[in-house]
């Protein structure tokens, strides 16, 4: 007996226009009534947060909506004044992921780091990676490829990529390549759409793509996609907004983009726009910021118009990465 897929019925469902103003109105008024329960629940992730709706609207060129001398002064209240490190919000303990959104925040609003706080962050960065050539995301210690990824993205937005074993890391993140040319977290741990974005990201800004196997992973990638046309990050599992993300950039450094039917994963990310503005994981679903940029940056990938060109490495507008000189490496086929 043939296995079920699990998938969502789109046949009830009718196509949505993409309708920016609203996305951008839902963005806009994300957090404003501070005392909401939703705000205050969101609190251990919320320079995240603030990465997600800033860059939505930057790639939907609505960028001054947003309180920029808030946002900064925010951004640098995060910094730790021993570790270096950036955390999530004032009061918590810092970590590699919200040190990578707070420099993409800055990048965005072309702000730089003075020379002494950027000092502390490369030393915060260097005192997480491993005799392995791994990195921990913070004192705690939990190893991971996303870490990896932070690590060198962190430290390529504000030009001290030199500072840490370089090869030690490559290797570590090499070592984490299965049998179907995805990665996971670790060396034998379980391929991942979300943790391939990663690992090919961090290929893709070291200038190392040459170790991946491109067309065994493209193929595990395309396999994502859904007669929905929604992709999941994983088989068997549902699709997602947020994996158009993941695969989508995974397959564009690739140079695999055209891999997709293109067509209908715009019918399926249409479908998970709401009517007050804002998408969700999945039609009908309520809306949130991180689903909400990871489906615009997706349809930014697949040619959308209306919307800035994304970059696939930074997850950022590429005007953003041109003007601070970075040239993440890019596979073509011929």
């Amino acid at each position: 007996m043939a296995a079920l897929i699990k998938d969502v019925n789109l046949d009830s469902v009718k196509a949505k226009p993409l309708t920016l103003k609203i996305h951008s109105d839902y963005i806009a008024a994300y957090g404003e009534n501070k005392e909401e329960y939703e705000y205050c629940m969101t609190e251990y992730l919320r320079m995240s947060g603030i990465y997600w709706g800033l860059t939505a609207m930057a790639l939907m060129a609505d960028l001054d909506r947003m309180k920029k001398e808030e946002i900064l002064e925010f951004v640098r209240s995060c910094q730790d004044p021993v570790s270096g490190g950036i955390s999530s919000s004032p009061g918590h303990d810092p970590h590699l992921l919200y040190t990578l959104s707070a420099l993409q925040i800055l990048s965005i609003y072309d702000e730089k780091l003075s020379d002494q706080e950027a000092d502390k962050v490369v030393g915060y960065i260097k005192s997480l990676q491993q005799p392995s050539g791994s990195f921990v995301g913070d004192k705690w210690g939990e190893e991971d490829t996303r870490f990896s990824f932070c690590a060198v993205a962190s430290l390529s937005l504000i030009g001290r990529l030199h500072e840490i074993d370089l090869e030690k890391a490559t290797n570590f993140v090499a070592s984490c390549m299965n049998f179907d040319g995805g990665f996971g977290s670790r060396p034998g741990s379980e391929s991942h759409a979300g943790l391939i974005y990663c690992c090919v990201g961090y290929f893709s800004v070291v200038g190392r793509l040459d170790l991946v196997d491109a067309d065994t992973l493209g193929w595990w990638l395309c396999e994502r996609q859904l007669p929905s046309g929604g992709l999941n990050g994983r088989p068997e599992k549902l699709p997602d907004v947020c994996y158009s993300w993941w695969v989508l950039a995974s397959l564009c450094m690739l140079g695999r983009l055209h891999w997709v039917d293109k067509e209908k994963l715009c019918t399926f990310i249409s479908a998970c726009q709401d009517s007050e503005g804002g998408f969700a994981d999945r039609p009908g679903n309520m809306p949130d910021p991180f689903h909400t940029l990871f489906g615009l940056a997706a349809l930014s990938l697949l040619g959308e118009p209306t919307l800035e060109v994304v970059d696939p490495t930074f997850c950022m507008p590429r005007k953003v990465i041109d003007r601070l000189g970075l040239n993440p490496q890019r596979l073509t086929v011929s």
